[in-house]
């Protein structure tokens, strides 16, 4: 299962999703400290609030597979400017939640994902669990495994680890 890292301002949504995704009841539990249990990794609020917690948010992208912008469907505003790819090297993904607010507007969040580079977009909603199945589904993928030797090709190539090699393309004999 690959290990996901959830980024978002305080009362997205975020802890409520690590609680759905484990099929746990919900309670309110303000995330205090980067929680890094299990195969998901949950950040205060604050960090991506704050510029100057915002490099924290960098150095744990690291220790995940997959990065998870969180952002409620009801948000008056987006934190995370275009430019995120730049210091996250991680595949990005959008996971909307309280897709059931009467304040919603989630085509506005999802142009805000797509503009951030977020490869693909879930809508979830904590409480009835809809859309906890399809995320669950992308998450239940291992990682690829690569060598160092395997990782340097793909980089030689301006490509990410989680990149499929161009059609044609295979690694060298030597480094099987």
């Amino acid at each position: 299962m690959k290990k996901l890292f959830l980024m978002g301002r305080s009362e997205a949504g975020k802890t409520s999703l690590t609680q759905a995704l484990k099929g746990e009841e919900l309670h309110y539990v303000k995330t205090q400290y980067t929680n890094t249990e299990d195969d998901t990794i949950d950040s205060p609020g604050e960090y991506a609030e704050s510029k100057r917690f915002s490099v924290g948010l960098a150095c744990f992208s690291f220790e995940a597979d997959v990065i998870g912008i969180v952002q409620a469907a009801n948000e008056p505003y987006n934190l995370f400017s275009p430019s995120l790819h730049a210091f996250i090297l991680r595949p990005i993904i959008g996971i909307i939640t309280k897709t059931d607010s009467p304040h919603a507007n989630i085509p506005m969040v999802e142009q805000w994902m797509k503009n951030v580079g977020c490869e693909r977009i879930f809508k979830v909603n904590n409480v009835t669990r809809e859309g906890i199945h399809e995320l669950m589904e992308y998450l239940q993928d291992d990682p690829l495994p690569l060598t160092m030797e395997q990782a340097k090709f793909r980089q030689s190539l301006g490509l990410n680890e989680w990149d499929p090699l161009p059609e044609g393309v295979e690694y060298p004999e030597e480094i099987l």
